[in-house]
């Protein structure tokens, strides 16, 4: 089985007793983890051949102690998986020091190292914004590659992502067209669990078919920003603070970038803007711009349809064209900030969400000023 991350088959005989993954994309090394396990460990072989380990609840010494301990009888081969999270929240909470290793337990990894347990494979995954001069990279780097194999993960770029997704569809036995795998990638982004995700949605969706084509995608994939946009849209209308933090965090969990998601939002109030002046220029047709605005809301669905049609135009009434302005100069304020700043972008959007529901609620004509 041939590993995307080392560009290289697994086997037996060239595995290193300790891989160390450092970066943003850890789920490149958590498909590596899966590849070295169907290559190692049978599938009917106990849970605990393969062990994990998150580093905020664990020690280094209770780690090294279990790979030093012979693997369970049925199962020769074992992996220990060591997760490593750099998180701001943590440099806070005061367990920043967990990451950086004190001599005490330098000494035990090097120690271990230096005559490692056979057929035990220890994996550390330090995901995160990291740099090469971090302590712990500078620690495993310090090794022969021969016992360290140490692997930056970086997230994939366009011409990186093709030959991934070419290589999850092998395993899966379908193939693409170049369409498709376009699309794809203008759906889901750059985020691989989501896209190993879609790929076997796809997968399953073509059946029999053996390669993928572009309605393939638009229709079994292009449903994702749909839905979540009806969800941001239908939650900035009601200006219902809750909501819109409910959409927005699951935008964030989902991958979505920020910058589609504020594209989505200033998308928005732009056609809210736009529809506000065409019924200035002729509220009589208020029909015609309904339809303009919402067109997949069908005039033969009656009751349903009159609601919306209610909710639309006394949402646009309540918000002037100052308002309006007001919004998408914030918005602009924003985008500025999530492009030059340190401050989260889920942080940002939060305080803008704030303070749009806050006008709506209130019926403010100004917004505060923000540094």
């Amino acid at each position: 089985m041939k590993s995307f991350i080392l560009s290289r088959e697994l086997k037996e005989d060239n595995l290193f007793p300790c891989y160390f993954f450092f970066g943003e994309e850890p789920f490149l090394a958590h498909q590596f983890i899966r590849q070295l396990r169907a290559v190692l460990i049978p599938p009917d072989s106990p849970d605990f051949s393969l062990e994990r380990f998150d580093l905020a609840d664990s020690s280094w010494i209770d780690i090294i102690d279990l790979a030093r301990t012979m693997p369970f009888i049925f199962s020769p081969w074992r992996i220990i998986v060591v997760e490593i999270a750099e998180r701001k929240s943590n440099r806070e909470s005061g367990k920043e020091e967990k990451k950086r290793l004190s001599s005490k337990e330098e000494k035990i990894l090097r120690d271990y190292l230096a005559s490692p347990s056979p057929k035990t494979i220890l994996v550390v995954i330090f995901s995160g914004k990291i740099k090469r001069n971090h302590s712990l990279c500078t620690f495993f780097s310090s090794f022969p590659p021969s016992v360290v194999c140490v692997q930056e993960l970086k997230p994939l770029r366009e011409r990186e992502l093709y030959p991934w997704i070419e290589q999850r569809l092998s395993v899966l036995g379908k193939n693409m067209t170049p369409e498709a795998k376009t699309r794809l990638a203008e759906v889901i982004g750059n985020n691989l669990a989501m896209l190993d995700k879609e790929l076997e949605k796809l997968s399953a969706y073509v059946a029999e078919k053996n390669i993928i084509e572009l309605d393939d995608v638009n229709q079994a994939s292009g449903w994702i920003r749909t839905f979540e946009q009806w969800e941001l849209d239908n939650s900035l209308e009601k200006a219902d603070f809750r909501q819109c933090l409910i959409v927005l965090n699951n935008l964030f969990k989902e991958g979505i970038k920020p910058e589609f998601i504020l594209g989505r939002i200033a998308n928005f109030f732009r056609d809210i803007l736009a529809a506000k002046i065409r019924e200035r220029e002729n509220p009589k047709n208020r029909k015609e711009i309904f339809k303009e605005f919402k067109p997949q809301i069908s005039e033969r669905t009656g009751p349903f349809y009159l609601g919306k049609f209610r909710e639309f135009f006394t949402y646009l009434d309540s918000l002037s064209l100052s308002d309006l302005n007001h919004i998408l100069e914030e918005l602009e304020r924003v985008d500025l900030k999530v492009k030059t700043s340190d401050v989260s972008p889920q942080i940002l959007l939060e305080s803008f969400f704030f303070d749009y529901c806050l006008l709506q609620k209130k019926k403010r004509i100004t917004w505060k000023e923000q540094d």
